[in-house]
């Protein structure tokens, strides 16, 4: 877990034109303070900094936008120089394999942990909330039961320790494939992300934000699993797995693995709508 700073992981498609409610707290724990948009994940990522800026105008945020074509531009000193006093790094969504591979091991990913370790923000939606984790899902099939072969990991950013994080989560269908990514390690969390919502992750905690779920796979406890011997299109047997479904102002205590319920925060705005 970071001992410093906030990681905001959001499942994609946060509201941009609305209430706005989860850019509002990145914004909020901005303090007014420069944010880095970095669209390094996209391989066409014109047209993602007016969307922000515009999403971010009325809060008082100076955006910074950083964009790597190839690995080489990471000692790029003109590149760098857009974390100087800089508060916050917000990760845009397209392919997480690309942050990891053009920016990890590099000055960036440095002057990333610095603004972390110093207390900052970083946020990031949809691939900019896989690549947080130490192995991150890169790609698999949103399917209802999943096939031992069909999953593909990759190492990530390794921002948290034990967790696997998914995005896009009930929209996609994607419970399958983090069953199969936790029976790979069971010692880790498996943390699927549903669209405009954020998992805060703080001080040993992680916390939900927006309008729908966050799903925690706990595999600490099974005791059976067909991962290791069934061939590659068996579907997948797995023994007393734990499920916790979290909602706004649900807490989660990363070191015990328990849940703790909560009222919706009252900064954070939104309410179911009336009937």
């Amino acid at each position: 877990m970071p001992e410093n700073g906030v990681l905001i992981a959001i499942g994609g498609h946060e509201d941009k034109e609305g209430d706005r409610l989860i850019l509002k707290y990145v914004a909020e724990r901005l303090q007014g303070g420069v944010l880095v948009l970095a669209t390094v994940a996209s391989h066409q990522p014109e047209g993602y900094f007016e969307m922000y800026e515009e999403a971010f105008r009325d809060r008082g945020i100076e955006l910074r936008e950083l964009y790597v074509n190839e690995r080489r531009e990471t000692g790029d000193p003109e590149k760098l120089a857009l974390f100087d006093g800089a508060a916050g790094v917000f990760f845009t969504g397209g392919d997480q394999l690309r942050i990891s591979s053009q920016i990890g091991d590099t000055p960036i990913e440095a002057r990333v942990r610095e603004i972390l370790d110093r207390g900052g923000v970083v946020a990031g939606t949809s691939a900019g909330a896989s690549m947080m984790s130490e192995t991150m899902l890169v790609r698999g099939p949103s399917a209802e039961s999943y096939r031992i072969g069909d999953l593909h990991m990759a190492p990530g950013m390794g921002l948290v320790r034990d967790m696997i994080i998914d995005q896009h989560f009930a929209e996609r269908g994607r419970i399958g494939r983090l069953l199969g990514a936790v029976a790979h390690n069971p010692r880790v969390l498996g943390v699927g992300i549903d669209e405009d919502t954020a998992a805060v992750i703080e001080k040993g905690r992680l916390t939900v934000l927006g309008r729908a779920a966050v799903y925690i796979v706990d595999g600490a406890e099974v005791g059976h699993s067909n991962v290791a011997e069934a061939e590659a299109d068996y579907a997948l047997s797995m023994h007393d797995v734990r499920l916790h479904v979290l909602t706004e102002g649900d807490e989660f205590d990363l070191k015990s693995r328990r849940p703790k319920g909560g009222m919706p925060h009252e900064d954070w705005g939104w309410r179911p709508p009336k009937s």
